[in-house]
């Protein structure tokens, strides 16, 4: 299926090296020419439409990645068709906000990750034709109904904060006098670890932390720190405040 995308920011971009890593030709997809879809076209090669009308007359999957409350107008009578595909990666944009019948559409969210092809990305209904195009940037997350997938949209965001927690040890492993540049490695790859560790593993989640967690250990005293300070409490409230706004 030929991929069109509308909207050439940040998050498309990182699905487009991610989908271009994973050895599909630039000159196959076609961007709509605002955002940085003219660079792109110039400096890699991908084809570049005169507007988002040409891309939905020319392309069976269109993804879409605007800014949320640019989503409804950015499809609206762009003469849809039987058979194509828009693939929304706008959060909190329900299905039943974009106009773009007959064609079906499949909600996702990607991470930046996608660059890596490490993307965790959630997807709503699942659409086998486009689960191709998924896992050139990384794994599918297939959820069963939209509410689901509106909650699970707040791991994106938790994405950025675990960047922001990586940073702060990362700052504080080099402020003890440990090279900046080993500082970051170590501290990423403890984060990566860890996440494998949880996805990886059969055991409960409760289990495979309280081996680490031995009494009187490092861990332990960390942790009870870290409760002591509410910080749990504080996650879970961003966690909340992230969902009351993707829901409306």
């Amino acid at each position: 299926m030929k991929l069109g995308v509308i909207g050439v920011g940040h998050l498309a971009v990182s699905m487009l090296d991610g989908i271009v890593r994973a050895g599909h030709a630039p000159s196959g997809i076609l961007l709509s020419p605002r955002g940085r879809g003219l660079d792109l076209a110039q400096e890699r090669g991908f084809a570049l439409a005169a507007d988002n009308a040409q891309i939905v007359a020319d392309c069976d999957l269109v993804l879409l990645a605007v800014r949320p409350n640019d989503a409804p107008d950015a499809v609206r009578g762009l003469g849809w068709r039987e058979g194509q595909i828009l693939l929304s990666a706008c959060a909190g944009v329900p299905i039943a906000a974009l106009g773009a019948a007959p064609a079906r559409i499949m909600r996702i969210m990607p991470i930046t990750a996608s660059k890596l092809g490490a993307s965790p990305t959630l997807a709503y209904p699942d659409l086998p034709e486009a689960r191709s195009l998924l896992e050139a940037i990384g794994s599918t997350i297939a959820l069963g109904s939209e509410d689901a997938f509106e909650a699970a949209t707040v791991s994106a965001a938790m994405y950025g904060w675990a960047q922001a927690l990586i940073r702060t040890g990362a700052d504080w492993t080099a402020a003890q006098g440990i090279d900046a540049a080993d500082a970051r490695q170590l501290v990423a790859r403890t984060f990566t670890a860890a996440g494998r560790m949880i996805a990886e593993e059969d055991a409960p989640m409760g289990d495979i932390l309280g081996q680490l967690c031995t009494p009187g250990g490092l861990t332990r005293q960390g942790l009870d720190h870290l409760e002591a300070e509410g910080v749990p409490e504080a996650w879970e409230g961003a966690c909340d405040a992230i969902l009351a706004r993707l829901r409306g």
